[in-house]
């Protein structure tokens, strides 16, 4: 029997990756998730483990639903602590940090109550309100849950995937996509997506989810008079949070604002 000694037999192929897509409804829209493995268990797991992420952001940053960290801290007494969760606190960080930039123009708190986003105290571990709040993170909860997929897929082992959460999306590793931007006149404009996430506010959108209820200006109307706004970033958080800053902001802050968090508009 003739045999190649080890050190000369050739060697085995790599396995080819498995893509994986999934859709569920959460949040109050479709979500999509794909993922790329080196098995198709190994897929699904990851898949299953970002669907989680999703819903618990969900469950966390609606002001509707019992028990959730946002509902608590609107309902709290003024200078109680309210225990918050790691990711809570990051989204009211990053969107307090925004609200600073934008000279309080980005803020998250309805004007059902007088308390704006910088009355809100934000520890290691707890909220404080120092004012009546309502706080409804509809405007970022969702490309925040768009990141906690992404990073879910990672730690289960997916070199590449895509998440879309109702038009925030975001891709990583050797992923490419192209997305179709509607344009006014009905055309489309494809924008290529690598490494980078990308969020679309659109004022006049038939179908928005009936959770949204937007962001407000206080004692007057937008300093800007768009009503569409698309924002590349490397997050689909801030890519989310920024477009509702190029809609409300004048020109020269939302340019400003835009090239601090390496951000662009399209």
């Amino acid at each position: 029997m003739n045999c190649l000694p080890s050190a000369a037999r050739a060697p085995l192929e790599p396995p080819l990756p498995v893509w994986l897509r999934r859709m569920r409804v959460l949040m109050g829209t479709s979500v999509v998730i794909e993922a790329q493995a080196a098995s198709p268990g190994r897929a699904r797991a990851g898949i299953e483990c970002a669907f989680a992420a999703v819903a618990e952001v969900a469950l966390c940053l609606n002001p509707q639903h019992p028990g959730s960290d946002l509902r608590r801290i609107n309902a709290a007494a003024l200078g109680e602590p309210v225990r918050i969760g790691s990711g809570t606190r990051e989204v009211l960080r990053f969107a307090q940090a925004l609200h600073a930039c934008s000279a309080g123009v980005f803020d998250p708190c309805l004007p059902l109550r007088p308390g704006r986003l910088a009355d809100l105290e934000i520890t290691a571990v707890a909220a404080i309100c120092h004012a009546p709040l309502a706080l409804d993170c509809g405007g970022i909860a969702k490309g925040f849950a768009v990141d906690c997929a992404v990073a879910a897929l990672q730690a289960a082992g997916c070199p590449a995937g895509l998440v879309n959460a109702g038009g925030d999306v975001r891709v990583f590793g050797a992923t490419r996509a192209t997305i179709l931007l509607r344009r006014h006149n009905e055309r489309y404009r494809a924008v290529q997506l690598a490494e980078a996430a990308l969020a679309v506010s659109d004022r006049d959108a038939p179908h928005a989810p009936s959770g949204h209820r937007g962001y407000y200006v206080r004692g007057g109307t937008a300093a800007s008079t768009r009503r569409y706004a698309a924002v590349r970033a490397r997050t689909a958080m801030s890519a989310d949070a920024l477009t509702k800053c190029v809609l409300l902001c004048p020109s020269a802050v939302a340019r400003a604002l835009l090239a601090q968090f390496d951000a662009a508009a399209l």
